[in-house]
């Protein structure tokens, strides 16, 4: 058996055909499945104790650690799957990850990650494919919407702090060796569908990432660095991304800096420009 802890916060449009997909062909007590609902205003907990197999816990909390601390008091196995519930993941993947937590000195591991942009704008696509591959070789634990602990690595997380970034808190816990990208399972992620919405996230992100260097995790990289510009240089040379796409992610990398920079001379950091 391994438990999977979903944290929702109104996820009705989508929890039941995540967990059907993810439910799809697994055996009878292979996956303990836990939804987390917390502050829902509409019917995810409903939604989700509508699929055969999976217990639902409904919390006033809001919060997504708050859920991950709650539905990890409710997991009865090792290894623990923690995953976002708006990420499609199938039970093949799964099996995969308990695999790869079997090998020695893995502590934690992900999937390889894969974007749905069926529903995504014209520009942020052309972002979204540029920062995928930028990050690909350094991603590892964070921003694939599903990471695994082994019982000695969730002694390492848990309890979770509150923090921002929970992905981000997971992967500064083990270093390069512990943790594993396993590229036999792999996650559907849904990114931002507008370039406002990426930049919001991209708020977040960064304020994320200063927690955690604030708190001086044991594998941080420290900062708000990521790939530079000769990195970018290299997909053009290899033609993993288009001139289009290069010039519609330098374009979104301006505007997101400059936004920056006046939040951080405003003091305003803890404000969006918008909820969607």
């Amino acid at each position: 058996m391994v438990s999977i802890v979903i944290p929702a916060h109104n996820e009705a449009a989508v929890i039941g055909r995540n967990l059907k997909r993810l439910l799809e062909g697994a055996e009878p007590g292979e996956f303990d499945v836990i939804v987390v609902a917390n502050a829902c205003g509409d019917g995810t907990a409903e939604a989700a104790a509508a699929v055969p197999g999976v217990r639902v816990i409904d919390t006033p909390v809001p919060g997504k650690v708050p859920a991950l601390r709650l539905g990890d008091e409710a997991c009865r196995s090792f290894p623990r799957l923690y995953l976002d519930a708006d990420v499609e993941l199938t039970a093949e993947s799964v099996r995969a990850l308990v695999r790869a937590c079997a090998r020695p000195g893995v502590l934690a591991c992900a999937p390889v990650p894969e974007l749905d942009l069926d529903r995504v704008g014209p520009i942020a696509r052309r972002v979204h494919r540029v920062h995928h591959r930028l990050l690909t070789p350094t991603r590892a634990l964070a921003g694939v919407g599903v990471y695994v602990l082994t019982e000695a690595g969730h002694a390492r997380v848990f309890p979770m702090p509150d923090v921002i970034a929970d992905d981000g808190w997971v992967h500064t816990s083990f270093a390069p060796d512990e943790r594993l990208v396993v590229s036999e399972a792999r996650s559907l992620v849904r990114p931002a569908r507008t370039v406002r919405s990426h930049l919001n996230r991209r708020v977040r992100v960064r304020r994320g990432n200063r927690q955690l260097a604030a708190l001086r995790r044991p594998h941080s990289t420290g900062g708000e660095g990521g790939p530079g510009l000769g990195s970018l240089a290299g997909l053009l040379r290899r033609r993993e991304v288009s001139p289009l796409d290069a010039a519609a992610y330098l374009g979104v990398l301006v505007l997101d800096r400059t936004l920056s920079r006046v939040r951080r001379d405003k003091g305003g950091w803890g404000s969006d420009l918008s909820t969607r």
